[in-house]
């Protein structure tokens, strides 16, 4: 939390030399887009030229069915490379919930130094750090604000780590589709050879013409397998992540005094005799 402070001003404004950068999202759609562009024009026109006979293995079959499906499907697999690469070095433990951070809170909160804690957390920029932060900087102080402080932001952290990998759940649905689509152009341009040629088309022609089409789908769910799998890989080792600074927060937030209980070391006889902050009464005679 601490390391976006210092981005703004005191009235909550961008400070005057600061450029909000553009989202990593934005800019993988710009590259699709310019990609499919490049494809839709150059790639078909390659492909027509290359009408030799289809030879085996799939280097040829690629070379052949090149155009915009293919294209749109090869740019998704960059995509989706760096976009594994990028969570599997975001989503790491030691960097989301490192371990010094971990058994420093609980120190100081097993030990009730609230003042002390808190300004350690504003250099904390672990996950455990900005729980534990929103239940220390809570208004009240009471016991119950300070759990649900805790557990608003722990799900806020959960939706921003799903976030970061929620593109590649995007890509492993929409790869399939695309391959399907160009399976159906490629079948409806096979076809439409056939009909022109009044149904006597060659069949090695008619072959390649339906080969280069389901192409398509192989290339999709090329796409698809590995996005779907690396995206349940992620989302399970964000939801273990979370789910683990959780239970630190929760310890460290029972620990710390707070407004609505009694503080650490009053005496019985202050509470009251029964404990309960209340004088009890003398017994019946």
């Amino acid at each position: 939390m601490g390391r976006w402070e210092s981005r703004f001003s005191d009235r909550g404004c961008l400070e005057p030399g600061y450029h909000r950068p553009m989202p990593t999202s934005a800019r993988i759609a710009r590259a699709a887009f310019a990609g499919g562009l490049v494809g839709w024009f150059v790639f078909p026109a390659l492909a027509q030229e290359a009408q030799p006979a289809l030879r085996s293995g799939l280097w040829p079959l690629f070379r052949q069915s090149l155009d915009f499906f293919t294209i749109v499907l090869l740019v998704g697999s960059f995509v989706a490379v760096g976009l594994i690469v990028r969570c599997a070095l975001d989503l790491r433990r030691r960097l989301l919930l490192p371990s010094g951070s971990v058994e420093r809170i609980e120190e100081l909160s097993a030990l009730g130094k609230t003042e002390e804690l808190r300004q350690m957390l504003k250099g904390d920029e672990s996950i455990l750090g900005e729980m534990v932060a929103s239940a220390v900087n809570h208004p009240f102080r009471t016991r119950s604000g300070m759990r649900d402080a805790a557990e608003m932001t722990s799900l806020v952290i959960y939706a921003r780590l799903v976030r970061r990998i929620d593109l590649l759940n995007v890509i492993g649905n929409l790869g399939p589709l695309v391959g399907l689509a160009g399976t159906v152009w490629g079948m409806v341009l096979a076809f439409t050879s056939l009909g022109e040629a009044g149904g006597q088309a060659n069949p090695g022609q008619l072959s390649v013409g339906i080969a280069k089409a389901l192409f398509h789908t192989l290339l999709g769910l090329l796409l698809a397998i590995p996005c779907l799998l690396a995206f349940g890989i992620f989302r399970s080792k964000a939801e273990a992540i979370c789910t683990e600074a959780m239970t630190h927060a929760s310890k460290a937030v029972e620990r710390l005094p707070a407004s609505d209980e009694p503080a650490r070391g009053e005496s019985a006889s202050a509470r009251g005799q029964d404990g309960t902050g209340q004088t009890p009464l003398p017994p019946a005679r």
